[in-house]
């Protein structure tokens, strides 16, 4: 993915992103897949996510699986 395409893309910051530097943000891209980076580095990388990946990281969220890493 070029970078041009991914500073194009229309990206969501958390709401629960804040000022000290735990800020995320997502976009979803015309192929399909889910891109999430760190806003305050955005130069860091990109990491990105089939549908169904995503879909099964926010329900794992939900039910609390990763609890114990925050």
């Amino acid at each position: 993915m070029s970078p041009s395409a991914l500073n194009d893309a229309q990206w969501r910051k958390s709401s629960f992103s804040g000022n000290n530097g735990t800020c995320v943000e997502v976009a979803a891209l015309a192929d399909g897949r889910i891109a999430v980076r760190n806003s305050n580095r955005p130069e860091a990388g990109t990491v990105f996510f089939t549908s169904a990946e995503m879909d099964a990281w926010v329900k794992g969220v939900k039910a609390g699986e990763f609890d114990d890493l925050a």
